[in-house]
């Protein structure tokens, strides 16, 4: 959706190219709702998806990226990867027929996309990656810790690796897309942390959300920016904003601390922080320091 030449061919300027977040529901498959960030408001869109993906009965939304959408259809063993204004699919066969599966990212590409899905089989976790423009899996050993159980929580990419965040005790881990290879982020978290997210732009910036408290309970909830000690070789965590104390209550308030419904995300330059059991998004507009919620 953003390759220079789409922008081009369909837009005076890229300036003025509009963006937009999509609202599905599972039950609600034809139909969603997109909110224009250049207007500020929110349309109703009828999707015109080919008859594989039209029951809510026979397929589920995992994922999307930049235009593409990812689904699953477990009765015919394989995902769907969707081109929204191309209206054009591919079908990418599950690894095994019997296939069991945790969590799945779609990182979209300049040529293509990759699937990355997380699964367990039996007591061993593995990571697997599926390359569009080689047309096959590659398998690689899972993580050693426990990654956030949260189904709602994908993959973040950032320097061509997939973030994420494991349980208590918080670490921030990642997956060299290439290489296969995890590692664990040499950046010592903030302390006193009740639930952790990570965020990036895609390309140059990382970013960490976090509520802080006791017992649980989030007293304020700060975002911070990854940093770098070119002298020293070493990552850091930047404090950058803190979320306004009457915002903050009414956020915690709809999650009832309950943060494993908070699920957050980069969009064009806006972090965006929402919960499954309220109706309204929070978002901050990193270019001028400001925090909004987006009409419900």
């Amino acid at each position: 959706l953003f390759t220079p030449h789409f922008v081009s061919k369909h837009s005076l300027s890229s300036a003025s190219f509009s963006s937009f977040i999509i609202l599905s529901h599972p039950q609600s498959v034809q139909k969603c709702s997109l909110f224009n960030t250049g207007s500020n408001s929110w349309c109703e869109l009828s999707l015109s998806l080919p008859r594989v993906l039209s029951s809510p009965l026979s397929s589920n939304l995992l994922s999307s990226s930049n235009g593409l959408l990812c689904f699953s259809i477990p009765r015919s063993s394989c995902f769907v990867v969707y081109n929204l204004l191309a209206k054009s699919l591919r079908r990418v066969n599950f690894p095994t027929c019997l296939f069991d599966y945790e969590s799945l990212t779609l990182v979209s590409t300049d040529n293509g996309f990759k699937l990355f899905v997380l699964s367990s089989a039996g007591s061993s976790n593995q990571a697997l990656v599926y390359n569009s423009t080689v047309c096959s899996w590659r398998r690689f050993e899972g993580p050693t810790q426990i990654l956030s159980e949260s189904c709602h929580q994908k993959g973040v990419f950032y320097n061509g690796c997939l973030f994420f965040t494991t349980l208590e005790p918080f670490h921030v881990v990642y997956f060299h897309l290439e290489s296969g290879r995890w590692e664990g982020s040499t950046a010592v978290l903030p302390r006193d942390l009740t639930f952790v997210r990570v965020v990036s732009d895609g390309y140059q910036k990382l970013y960490l959300i976090a509520g802080v408290g006791t017992s649980g309970i989030s007293r304020s909830i700060k975002i911070w920016e990854l940093g770098k000690d070119e002298d020293q070789g070493v990552d850091y965590w930047v404090e950058v904003e803190t979320l306004p104390e009457m915002v903050c209550r009414k956020f915690v308030s709809v999650c009832y601390h309950n943060y494993e419904h908070v699920y957050c995300f980069w969009h064009q330059g806006l972090i965006c922080l929402c919960c499954y059991t309220w109706p309204e998004m929070l978002y901050f507009k990193v270019s001028r320091g400001t925090w909004h919620w987006l009409p419900k």
